[in-house]
């Protein structure tokens, strides 16, 4: 592992090939470089344009997901890749979702009160052909928004995206598929194995085991009859698997006819979800194809199968980093940046009651003694319960006693005085992470 790379500007603010943390600190020192953000850390050269320097330029990995996006940046020559920096996106889908759900109830509810009577509207609305949900827009939006960042602030040659998660033709039964060779060679097994682990939880069907080696299983035993088929395939760990053998799944859960009756239907039922994030990646191709630089395409196979040769850890930063064709790894960064999307605030400024009438009403100017909640801040506090140096996104408040929340906890009741400004807030909120923290 090693240091996450420092992106550099040159002085008309072009992007110049990343470079070390060390080598930062010397141009900083030197009075060559000033900072221009905080949070990914970039500087900006004054002595350097990008014509009087080598550029070999960066690609871009991308894992999208349904809670989180991993985003790898990385060099690569001939087919070994180095990578420079790691980002976790953490999407807020489900919240949005949930205000979505609010917002209809409050709109059902009003109808049945004696108001004003206002008809549905909803047999009136179209949707065109691509619409996506707004829970599924913000994903591909919030992942767009990153890749046109690091645009600005690295070289980015090349992007390499999980079009699909799992290649259902390289599941099908049948006669042998023809014309693209890796789907009856080497990664026909992963294909499966990663629509599997998808389907299921990455548990055991029987017992409920997590974070165990699980091992493909017939439900309906193939010694019986059963077939190869994608439904009749489960996983189970290995006590599970052995003492099942070749026993019917009626006899063998014969104590445990609820879980014989969710494990029958779960096998039949479609991956509703998983189909949602294909959406989400298809919908985010063709806004990555639009950007002009080259995308190349992979499965969600393909990649598991690439950590499984170099011997990484599960992460949604390292499988950005494995995506697509790939002969080597030959380093990653050691700590990850987290970036969660908080949006912006809200445009209400009344909060009501449960009966709907206002009981709270909020200040109209955001900004107090040159902060806004949202902030990027370091407070340095000479005394108190609360002695030491944090750095956190700040909650302002019209006392001028402002609340601190950083990744060890929120601090309460500090001053003004105290907080120096490190960076505008800009809908996210920015954490560490060591990258050898394995994600299920």
């Amino acid at each position: 592992m090693t240091d996450a790379h420092v992106f550099v500007l040159d002085r008309d603010g072009k992007p110049l090939q990343p470079c070390r943390p060390c080598r930062a600190r010397q141009l900083l020192k030197a009075g060559r470089a000033v900072v221009v953000r905080h949070t990914p850390f970039v500087i900006r050269l004054i002595d350097r344009t990008a014509a009087d320097s080598t550029v070999h330029g960066v690609e871009v990995g991308l894992d999208p997901g349904s809670q989180h996006t991993g985003i790898a940046v990385f060099t690569e020559r001939g087919s070994s890749r180095t990578g420079k920096y790691s980002i976790q996106l953490d999407h807020r889908g489900t919240a949005i979702g949930d205000k979505l759900t609010a917002r209809s109830n409050y709109r059902r509810g009003r109808r049945s009160r004696k108001l004003r009577y206002r008809a549905p509207r909803f047999l009136n609305r179209t949707t065109p052909k691509s619409w996506l949900a707004p829970s599924l827009r913000h994903r591909v939006d919030t992942t767009m928004s990153w890749v046109t960042r690091l645009r600005r602030w690295a070289p980015v040659r090349a992007i390499h995206v999980e079009r699909v998660a799992f290649d259902t033709h390289a599941m099908s039964a049948g006669k042998p598929l023809k014309g693209i060779e890796y789907q009856q060679g080497t990664l026909a097994g992963y294909e499966i194995r990663q629509y599997l682990l998808e389907k299921w939880g990455r548990t055991c069907v029987y017992c409920g085991a997590a974070g165990t080696p699980l091992q493909v299983e017939h439900i309906h035993p193939k010694a019986r009859g059963g077939s190869d088929r994608i439904s009749n395939l489960a996983l189970a760990c290995r006590p599970c698997n052995e003492a099942k053998n070749s026993t019917p799944v009626e006899a063998f859960l014969h104590s445990k006819p609820a879980l014989l009756v969710r494990v029958l239907r779960q096998a039949k039922a479609p991956l509703r979800d998983a189909a949602a994030v294909n959406a989400t990646r298809w919908a985010l191709w063709r806004a990555l194809t639009a950007t002009t630089l080259p995308v190349a395409t992979s499965s969600g196979g393909r990649t598991k199968w690439n950590r499984s040769r170099t011997n990484a850890p599960k992460s949604h930063t390292l499988d950005a980093l494995h995506v697509g064709e790939l002969g080597q790894v030959t380093g990653w960064p050691g700590r990850v940046l987290v970036v969660k999307a908080t949006g912006r605030g809200s445009y209400c400024r009344t909060r009501t009651d449960r009966y709907g009438f206002p009981r709270l009403r909020l200040p109209r100017i955001k900004h107090v003694h040159g902060f806004a909640t949202g902030d990027l801040v370091r407070a340095t506090l000479a005394k108190g319960k609360h002695t030491g140096v944090h750095t956190g996104r700040v909650a302002v408040r019209a006392t001028g006693s402002f609340n601190l929340t950083a990744a060890t906890g929120t601090r309460q009741g500090i001053n003004h005085k105290h907080i120096r400004l490190l960076q505008r807030a800009d809908g996210y909120s920015y954490t560490t992470r060591q990258e050898n923290a394995i994600e299920r």
